[in-house]
């Protein structure tokens, strides 16, 4: 650490005088006149406000910064300026009346390093490229008719947890202690694997209860180690100094984990073009590299290996961390409110019986269970502070100035716990979203705009089959009866500083549908 500050503050002297010349002009408008910028904390030199934004978790340090200086504030990270918005007003603004110029994503070398040269959907700028991607992601690969067609799998993956977890509870006498994160990541995991690429994870035969498959265990180290890296308080982004001499090996370290997760797409996508060839992928199960490697026949200059490798990449990253951390909350804000679990239990109970799992058909009428997930998503969205946006024409929010290339944070974090626009805004109430009562308010978890994440249809309904099967078939109490810890944790999405541990007991009214999983 100390050779990194060391080099730090001794080119400092260069890019403070580059700044009082150049970057200072820039902001005042030069010569076409005085602009309204945003108001900013105090800076220091060559770092900005980066000082500022070091303190974990980010979306909080923001969210103090805007109770000080308002809705919109400016923040300069090393060589880039910033603007954060904290209101629904500022973000309907961004997302609707200036949504096209707010389509960039600001180009981070770290993100450069993960995303095929900033080539991947999430990272792409708008534009041809971005549309064609989109494109194929919302028609061919997410679209409501593939979604549907997806129930099936999920219901098969969510029947074999369950059944794992029943196995685990016979063992340890009729209850048994999970740590429910690893569960859900393989769980999602797998969805995705045979949806994806009709495949399914392995276990060794010498310990087939595992609760994450060897696939799973993998492709969860890849996330765990690029995950850090990515965000907008990663100095190694925004110091290009850092780079230059990389004294921690960041760049090795992120190209290390890269290179294992491209490896493991690759073997997908190769298994499934060896069954193309070999005549298989017919009708609605066939798996989304297929049906991506059919179109690559037809148009090969668009659909490239490495395009296919990114979307798959994005459809990995997207759709396991996020929809298994966001199950995780939800439990663990249940299990701290006994009453509103049980209360879900006797809907569904009421609605679904226990004669059957729940299905995909029954989320709908299952009105209580998606107030607990609205509610969740609000407490806890699983990207805080969505993904970065910049400005690609100077336009106007919130009566300030944002000058082009100006990067945009979005604190859905700060929104959703608004105490002018949410009663009690830090409590867990699911009875704010029933009736419709919470229709009007901005709750933004997937996004906002033309970028809105294409996944949320599929990620709600894994949510909610995965969490009502869980209330469903199983009594869940906190271990030693103490209260879960809540703590955030830092990074991109949001994970719990303490990971989830609880007790599940098989519920006696379902043992006749648990006997036959």
């Amino acid at each position: 650490m100390d050779k990194a500050f060391i080099a730090v503050f001794s080119f400092a002297f260069l890019f403070l005088v580059h700044y009082i010349l150049a970057g200072g002009k820039k902001r005042n408008g030069g010569s076409k006149g005085a602009v309204q910028l945003p108001p900013s904390p105090p800076a220091v030199p060559f770092l900005g406000h980066l000082h500022l934004v070091a303190k974990k978790p980010l979306h909080a340090t923001l969210q103090r910064l805007a109770s000080r200086y308002g809705p919109v504030f400016a923040l300069r990270l090393g060589a880039r300026n910033a603007v954060v918005v904290s209101s629904a007003a500022c973000a309907r603004e961004c997302f609707t009346d200036h949504d096209v110029a707010f389509a960039n994503r600001p180009q981070f070398p770290s993100q450069l390093l993960v995303s095929f040269g900033g080539t991947s959907l999430l990272i792409s700028s708008y534009g041809p490229r971005w549309r064609t991607l989109h494109r194929v992601a919302t028609v061919q690969l997410l679209s409501a008719h593939r979604v549907a067609c997806m129930s099936g799998v999920i219901s098969a993956e969510i029947r074999a947890m369950t059944r794992r977890l029943c196995r685990a509870a016979a063992a340890g006498g009729g209850a048994a202690r999970v740590l429910l994160k690893r569960r859900l990541f393989e769980l999602s995991l797998s969805v995705l694997m045979e949806t994806i690429a009709n495949t399914k994870g392995t276990r060794p035969v010498a310990d087939a209860e595992t609760d994450m498959s060897m696939e799973a265990q993998e492709f969860k180290k890849v996330v765990d180690e690029i995950t850090p890296y990515i965000g907008a308080a990663n100095m190694w982004d925004f110091l290009p100094v850092m780079r230059w001499f990389d004294v921690f090996g960041v760049r090795n370290k992120i190209l290390s984990a890269v290179s294992r997760r491209d490896a493991f797409l690759r073997r997908l996508i190769d298994a499934e073009r060896q069954r193309l060839d070999d005549g298989g992928g017919q009708g609605d199960k066939t798996s989304m590299i297929a049906v991506l490697l059919t179109l690559q026949k037809t148009e090969p200059e668009v659909y490239t290996d490495t395009m296919i490798t990114a979307l798959c990449a994005n459809l990995f990253a997207a759709g396991t961390e996020t929809t298994s951390t966001t199950t995780e909350w939800a439990m663990s804000l249940l299990l701290n409110h006994p009453a509103v679990l049980k209360k879900a239990q006797a809907e569904i109970d009421v609605s679904v019986g226990t004669s059957r799992l729940v299905t995909a058909a029954d989320l709908p009428h299952l009105n209580y269970l998606q107030c607990i997930i609205s509610e969740t998503l609000r407490l806890y969205a699983a990207a805080p502070l969505l993904l970065s946006h910049e400005s690609s024409a100077s336009c106007k929010v919130g009566g300030y100035d944002m000058p082009s290339d100006t990067m945009l944070i979005v604190n859905a974090y700060a929104i959703h716990r608004d105490p002018a626009a949410w009663e009690d805004p830090s409590s867990f109430r699911p009875e704010r979203f029933e009736d419709g009562k919470g229709d009007a308010m901005l709750v933004m978890p997937f996004g906002m705009g033309r970028r809105r994440c294409p996944g949320e249809t599929l990620a709600l309904q894994m949510v909610g089959m995965v969490l009502g099967t869980l209330l469903q078939c199983f009594d869940w109490e906190r271990v030693d009866n103490a209260e879960v810890d809540m703590t955030e944790g830092g990074g991109f999405t949001l994970p719990k500083a303490v990971p989830l541990e609880a007790v599940c007991r098989p519920r006696a009214a379902m043992c006749n549908v648990l006997e036959k999983l």
